[in-house]
């Protein structure tokens, strides 16, 4: 048992907590293990050593140094990749096969990042007069952030690479259903020759982080969840006057013209949906199908459908794992039930998977609805698609962009024209055409609407991210001006 991750070691007792909060996997819902739950003072304690290894300079002044050990980093991910994964799949229930896949791609941010600081440049700026303005970007200090339970390693990758890039200090609050992979991973980061002090991870619930972002030493966080809760960060962050970052809901449309391979789209929307039983902000959740194709797509599409097998994760067979919890569970059973008496049509699924009673399986469900259904604009984190149909391009961008989010789209045609005019309307950070879900370290992620949050991951833009900038200004000539002494040179 294990209470925070502190100057590169793992913290078997703080003294000043006793507290215990279990981790339950969604396949039996038994418990996989136990962490202490960190109180207010170690969170200051862990905060403040971060503070002092972030001034001490030995990591935020050395960009030299920085890029070798992310290097480092990035080979020592690639040579865990298969006991990251199960690690993965014992806490969140995902198919081993799809944690092995999605984790193997982890290394690329490290090494991009450490590429990044090599030829990021500094810049200088026009000014009146003769004097030399170069402009800097240095780190922020001691940055928070608070990963999910549903990609634990690749959410906080995502974020940690580029705030360790730029020279800050990090702190990671993983979520208390998934927290074991975060301390693997930063045991790997002290193995690769990360300072002490540079990455601590705390463990707790929403009262720990609750914690960690009202301490005045925080420059920024960085949080990845519901909007709900990320307007409660918000709130405290602002008191702070702290710099933040949030990726929140989702409702992704993905938009099916009748010029399109059948076959080959009903795979790419299938795993757009199913992917990690629909348990990502960035899923397909809503299909809109031109009229006159629809009732071919909707045959296929839910043949597919019934065809995927829920399982044990550990079996490579297995299609789609359980949801996080019963509650989680509990919600998806009854937001399907809320459409279905709204007039939705059950296709298939709509239950709770009885041949696994003892895990939280749903069956995949596929809903025909209007675009006033509830299924149509509510978030549900599990493996359930609605799909209603449109007459033409205009309706197809109404439709898309009817929901209060704006995280992500894909559109499925072989017309460029119609692709690329679509995509420049429809209201979503992240586009993808003829294809979803795909993500590259280089390429900005992040939201257009408040609902699916503010600030970029990824590429040069999550770097700016975890920087400011200082404007330096040089007087090239010798100073002979006299200001108080001078009237000419008060009004020259």
């Amino acid at each position: 048992m294990i209470g925070a991750f502190k100057n590169g070691k793992k913290l078997i007792k703080l003294l000043q907590n006793q507290k215990t909060i279990s981790v339950i996997s969604p396949v039996n819902n038994q418990k996989v293990s136990e962490f202490i739950k960190c109180n207010e003072q170690d969170v200051n304690d862990l905060v403040e050593n971060s503070y002092n290894a972030y001034k001490s300079g030995i990591w935020s002044n050395d960009f030299r140094f920085r890029s070798k050990v992310l290097r480092k980093i990035a080979y020592l991910l690639g040579n865990n990749i298969d006991r990251l994964a199960k690690l993965e799949t014992e806490q969140i229930g995902r198919p081993l096969r799809e944690m092995r896949l999605q984790l193997s791609r982890l290394p690329e941010w490290f090494e991009y990042y450490s590429s990044l600081i090599r030829v990021h440049e500094d810049s200088v700026k026009p000014f009146s007069g003769n004097y030399l303005n170069y402009v800097k970007r240095v780190p922020l200090g001691v940055v928070c952030q608070i990963t999910p339970w549903n990609h634990p390693l690749l959410i906080t990758v995502k974020k940690l690479a580029p705030a360790l890039a730029a020279g800050n200090s990090v702190i990671v609050k993983p979520s208390e259903l998934a927290p074991n992979s975060i301390i693997e991973l930063a045991q790997i980061c002290t193995d690769a020759g990360l300072p002490n002090g540079i990455f601590n991870v705390v463990l707790g619930d929403g009262e720990t982080g609750s914690h960690l972002i009202k301490n005045d030493l925080i420059s920024k966080v960085d949080f990845t969840g519901g909007p709900e809760t990320g307007r409660k960060i918000g709130k405290i962050v602002g008191e702070n006057l702290c710099g933040y970052i949030a990726e929140l809901g989702g409702k992704s449309p993905m938009i099916v013209f009748n010029d399109i391979n059948m076959d080959n789209v009903v795979n790419g929307t299938l795993f757009g949906t199913f992917i990690a039983s629909g348990q990502t902000c960035i899923a397909g959740t809503r299909i809109l199908v031109e009229e006159n194709i629809l009732n071919e797509f909707i045959f296929k599409f839910v043949k597919k459908a019934k065809s995927l097998k829920l399982g044990d994760p550990f079996d490579e067979k297995t299609h789609l794992g359980p949801v996080i919890t019963a509650k989680q569970l509990n919600y998806i059973d009854e937001i399907v039930n809320k459409s279905i008496k709204q007039g939705g049509k059950l296709l298939c699924g709509g239950r709770r998977y009885e041949k696994l009673p003892e895990g939280n399986y749903y069956e995949p469900t596929v809903i025909v609805a209007e675009h006033s259904n509830i299924i149509f604009h509510t978030e549900l984190f599990g493996p359930v698609v609605s799909i209603c149909s449109f007459k033409n391009k205009e309706e197809a961008i109404k439709l898309a962009n009817s929901t209060k989010y704006g995280l992500g789209c894909s559109i499925w045609t072989s017309n460029l024209s119609v692709a690329h005019s679509v995509a420049q309307k429809i209201d979503s950070g992240i586009i993808w055409i003829n294809d979803h879900h795909k993500n590259d370290p280089s390429s900005p992620w992040g939201g257009l609407t408040k609902e699916s949050g503010i600030g970029r991951e990824n590429g040069i833009d999550s770097y700016h991210e975890y920087t400011q900038t200082k404007s330096i200004i040089v007087n090239c000539d010798e100073y002979k001006s006299d200001w108080f002494g001078d009237i000419t040179t008060r009004y020259s």
